[in-house]
């Protein structure tokens, strides 16, 4: 997200940490670059010029001027300054005092409601709480089926009186069948509708009049843009909306959407959707997208995606194989396993500090894995266990099981050496605790 945005912020930065010492000059000639490159990002004109005023005003004080590390000093403002425009904290769900709660999805024709609204579902049951769906879109072709299938993709109930009763009817009856059957969420998934169309933003009135929702989510594409912003002010100042879903942060986007809705709205967001897939939402936590958009990784999330997927048995025994400098092929398998239910690889090794301008023009494909899976399936046990009896002629065999030429098997090879030695490296720095993290006995694969 933002990659145009934090590309050029790093270079301006980059260049003020270069200079021993800074004058008032050197700082307003590189806020100015800030400004415009916030303004090719699409953040609103208002909201760049306010940001950028601010900054000015807390850098060219005395403190900042005379430090030892000027420049240092002017990218933890800006850090401070981005976290305060975005949140300054984490929004979290509401939560009803009598269940259910309910959540209101509403949002521009193809925002991704429909979706995010089972990605939400799919979020509360992973933390153990009861869902319920409700399929109030009756004017989309397919909107109910669509729906239904997220929800046998995901186990969560959807309930459905077809598209002949009306959205306000659906919800309410949605409402009492979550009271009877103890759901402590109610989702209820609303049509597509232009912010001009005033019989649709009135049937959203009536709906929310009906169902008193806790909280009101709206679904905004940040591919739009500037647009998105207007979108989001239109629909609060109809229904009040209670927090933002940004989607499509996966896209061609510049940005400008996540740095300007809360100043412009004063609504938080609250989750961001990257991706198709069912697990691809996160909640949005400004010092975390912050620190991504100024190269400084964001270790936290990726910490957590690893807790979230992992499986801390198979990594806790390979940790012991670590720990005795003992490294085969189907722990390197494993490891492969293990970063496939992290996510897309070049998002996530982007997350490490220092790692995210180093791989802006490296093709990290995921596909990749699949070959190297395949190379090691086709060898024996005894070969993955001790590959230094994998000859010619076993090369030769291996190539042949997989589909792969003679020097795929070697560069595979040398990779597994270079991984072995990049074990024992670890293992030596740390003492032998390796890459374990404070909590949860963790440890990150790559």
């Amino acid at each position: 997200m933002a990659n145009n945005l934090a590309d050029k912020l790093q270079n301006i930065f980059a260049k003020l940490k270069g200079k021993g010492r800074l004058s008032e000059a050197d700082v307003t000639a590189a806020l100015r670059e800030v400004r415009v490159a916030l303004l090719e990002a699409d953040v609103s004109y208002k909201v760049a010029k306010d940001f950028v005023a601010r900054i000015k005003e807390r850098a060219v004080g005395e403190d900042v001027m005379k430090s030892l590390t000027p420049g240092q000093q002017v990218v933890k403002i800006v850090n401070e300054e981005l976290i305060a425009l975005m949140g300054p904290e984490q929004a979290k769900l509401k939560v009803s005092s009598k269940p259910p709660t309910v959540v209101l999805m509403v949002g521009l024709q193809g925002s991704g409601k429909t979706t995010s609204s089972a990605k939400i579902a799919l979020y509360l049951k992973g933390q153990g709480k009861r869902p319920l769906l409700a399929a109030a879109d009756i004017y989309r072709p397919a909107a109910i089926k669509q729906l239904q299938v997220l929800g046998e993709k995901t186990g969560i109930p959807v309930f459905s009186l077809g598209d002949q009763v009306s959205p306000v009817e659906i919800s309410k009856q949605a409402l009492a069948e979550a009271q009877s059957h103890g759901n402590d969420y109610l989702i209820i998934d609303t049509a597509g509708r232009l912010q001009i169309n005033e019989e649709l933003m009135n049937e959203l009135s009536d709906i929310r009049a009906a169902v008193n929702p806790t909280e009101i989510l709206l679904v905004v594409d940040a591919m739009l843009g500037q647009d998105a912003v207007n979108v989001a002010a239109a629909f609060h100042e109809k229904l009040t909306v209670s927090g933002i879903v940004l989607t499509k942060l996966d896209g061609d986007t510049r940005g400008g959407a996540a740095l300007s809705v809360k100043a412009v709205t004063g609504c938080p967001i609250k989750f961001t959707g990257i991706g198709e897939k069912l697990d691809g939402l996160e909640p949005f936590y400004p010092d975390r997208m912050a620190s991504r958009i100024l190269g400084m990784g964001d270790m936290l999330t990726l910490i957590e995606k690893a807790q979230q997927n992992l499986d801390q048995e198979k990594m806790a025994e390979l940790e012991n194989h670590l720990a005795q400098n003992r490294f085969t092929f189907d722990d390197f398998l494993e490891q492969l396993d293990q970063m496939k239910k992290m996510g897309d690889m070049k998002d996530m090794l982007a997350m490490v500090p220092g790692l995210g301008k180093q791989l802006k023009n490296v093709q990290v494909d995921d596909k990749q894995i699949v070959t190297v899976e395949s190379m090691i399936q086709s060898m024996t046990k005894a070969e993955r266990n001790n590959p230094a009896i994998i000859n010619a002629s076993r090369k030769r065999r291996i190539a042949l099981g997989c589909g792969r030429q003679v020097q795929d098997i070697n560069r595979l090879l040398k990779q597994y050496e270079q991984m072995v030695k990049l074990v024992k490296q670890m293992n030596a720095m740390q003492g032998g605790k390796g890459m374990k993290a404070k909590k949860g006995g963790l440890r990150l694969p790559f």
